[in-house]
C-alpha cells in the first residue's frame, strides 16, 4: 500500500490518498518517546482489489512503537497500479506534492535517522536484537 508515515506532534502516523479522493487515516495513541525507538508500518491485505474499477487491494493499516501496536485503521481501498513518475518511497523528508495537508514539503526531519527497513515480502519481521535491548532497557 502506498503510503506516507510521518512523525508530526511526536505523534506517529499514516495517510494513505487514494488517487485524490479519499485520505485513510491512522494514528498512535500514545506520543513517541524521545530517545531511540523503533517505529514500524504494516499493512495486512483483507481483501482482493478490484482493479477493473481502480480500487486496489483493501486492508488494515497498523502502527507500532517499540513492537507495540499504538495505533490501526481499516483501509478499504489502495490505488491499485503505480502511482506516477515522482512517487515513491523517501525518508527523512518529503519534497514533492503532499499527500495530505497536515505537512508542507520539504518536511524533513531533523533528527537522526539510525536505520531503514522496507519488506515487501508480505512476512512478519522479527528483530530479535531489538527486542532483546528493549527487556534490557526495562530492567
Amino acid at each position: 500500500m502506498p503510503a506516507i508515515r510521518f512523525i508530526l506532534k511526536v505523534e506517529s502516523c499514516t495517510v494513505h490518498n487514494y488517487v485524490a479522493k479519499a485520505l485513510y487515516h491512522v494514528e498512535s495513541g500514545e506520543n513517541v518517546p524521545e530517545g531511540r525507538h523503533q517505529l514500524r508500518f504494516e499493512f495486512e491485505v483483507t481483501g482482493k482489489p478490484d482493479v477493473t474499477n481502480g480500487k486496489g487491494t483493501p486492508g488494515k493499516a497498523q502502527l507500532y512503537i517499540d513492537g507495540k501496536l499504538v495505533g490501526q485503521s481499516e483501509v478499504p481501498v489502495t490505488t491499485p497500479l503505480v502511482l506516477g513518475l515522482t512517487s515513491g518511497i523517501t525518508c527523512g523528508s518529503a519534497h514533492g506534492a503532499p499527500v495530505t495537508p497536515d505537512y508542507e514539503p520539504p518536511f524533513e526531519f531533523t533528527g537522526k535517522i539510525y536505520s531503514v527497513n522496507v519488506d515487501v515480502s508480505g512476512k512478519l519481521i522479527e528483530d530479535k536484537e531489538a527486542e532483546t535491548r528493549m527487556v534490557m532497557a526495562r530492567q
